[in-house]
């Protein structure tokens, strides 16, 4: 192990070969290894008042893709069956229409057009208002649920 004076004195190749050791031997994600650079690139430029000369090449932490998990049609269709009621009928908007939860929270009566079959979200993510489709089996069953709830 070197000694810490001798770290301290380290120049851009060390500090490759450190990021480098990080990414292949360390295993660890590509936000820490950035993480570590920039306490790096802080540490000799800031606190040591010699920053890093050259470009730093080093290997780079893979970043595993993020697959969606999106039920299939059968899971679907098993799962609908068992929740009923005022649940039942959001989770088929949801479904159906492709609301985020705190969209359809947030539905108002004003935003559903029977007419043209279409929801109208106001202030959704990323605070945008957009235009959704409203599932026409959906119709009668909150149909009936707003003449219940008036």
């Amino acid at each position: 192990m070197q000694s810490r004076e001798a770290l301290l004195r380290a120049g851009p190749k060390e500090v490759e070969v450190f990021l480098t050791h990080l990414a292949e031997d360390g295993k660890v994600a590509a936000s820490t290894q950035n993480q570590a650079m920039n306490a790096l690139v802080f540490l000799y430029k800031r606190v040591l008042e010699r920053p890093l000369e050259g470009r730093i090449d080093a290997a780079r932490a893979s970043t595993k893709p993020r697959v969606p998990v999106v039920l299939t049609r059968e899971e679907v269709a098993r799962i609908l069956p068992l929740v009923d009621g005022q649940a039942g009928l959001v989770v088929r908007l949801l479904y159906g229409s492709g609301l985020r939860i705190t969209e359809a929270v947030r539905l108002r009566v004003l935003d559903v057009d029977f007419g043209d079959k279409q929801i109208r979200v106001r202030s959704g993510k990323g605070n945008k208002d957009r235009v959704t489709t409203f599932p026409e089996k959906l119709a009668d069953p909150l149909t009936m649920h707003l003449a219940k709830v008036r």
